[in-house]
């Protein structure tokens, strides 16, 4: 069985973070090695505490998960990292080798800050695949927030200049009969489709985000990856 590496915080409620990221993982076929960066206390309306675990112990969790060249983990998912300094050490643990999808989990669904954006910055360079909500691509690459492809394709080149390979900017909270994802790289552009579903789910940018990384240490080149994960999330939406 594969194994990737999920970076991210514990949600109390469990509609978001390590329990989503296992949950889909599983429906994938991969197991997961879990570095909890942040216990969080939550219902499906509000963030109610954060406690960010020490960023020494949070490298040690890394450093833990490769130990053991058979069961080593072959992709990287990064979600809520909770601090500059845990971002920081999770850059400087990270081995060069493996593709990283990293969910840049600014806000929680439910309305509480979880990470400053600047706190970002270190990571990006390590990034294969950033996968933004609309108003997190407005965030990081100081513009408006907009679904407009043209303005889409200015906010990612933004954030391709920052570091990472790729980008994909989901369409998820915005509005029309199809939920529309952008994926931006160096060589071009794919427009990801499925029609929106009149109810959503907390933890769609975790599961995402997961899938893609499962994907990956599966074998699949990025394109297909997040094709295949976007099925998976919408199947899981359906449920």
């Amino acid at each position: 069985m594969s194994r990737i590496l999920v970076i991210a915080g514990t949600d109390s409620s469990g509609g978001a973070g390590l329990s989503r990221d296992v949950a889909m993982a599983t429906t994938l076929g991969c197991a997961v090695a879990p570095v909890v960066t942040a216990v969080t206390v939550q219902t499906n309306a509000a963030v109610i505490a954060i406690r960010p675990i020490d960023p020494d112990l949070v490298a040690a969790q890394i450093r833990a998960a490769f130990d053991s060249k058979d069961t080593a983990p072959k992709a990287v998912k990064i979600g809520m990292l909770g601090t500059p300094e845990i971002a920081q050490a999770v850059a400087r643990s990270l081995p060069l080798s493996l593709p990283v999808v990293l969910d840049p989990v600014l806000k929680s669904t439910s309305g509480g800050q979880l990470m400053p954006v600047a706190a970002l910055a270190p990571l990006l360079r390590h990034v294969t695949l950033l996968t933004p909500n609309l108003a997190e691509s407005a965030l990081l690459s100081d513009s408006a927030e907009t679904q407009d492809r043209q303005q889409l394709q200015v906010q990612a080149r933004r954030l391709l200049a920052l570091g990472p390979k790729a980008v994909l900017i989901k369409g998820g909270h915005g509005d029309g009969p199809c939920a529309t994802d952008h994926l931006f790289h160096a060589t071009g552009h794919q427009a990801l489709s499925c029609p929106r579903l009149a109810r959503g789910k907390r933890g769609t940018g975790c599961s995402l985000a997961t899938a893609v990384a499962c994907r990956l240490a599966l074998g699949d080149e990025l394109t297909t990856a997040c094709h295949t994960a976007k099925n998976a999330l919408f199947r899981w939406l359906k449920t």
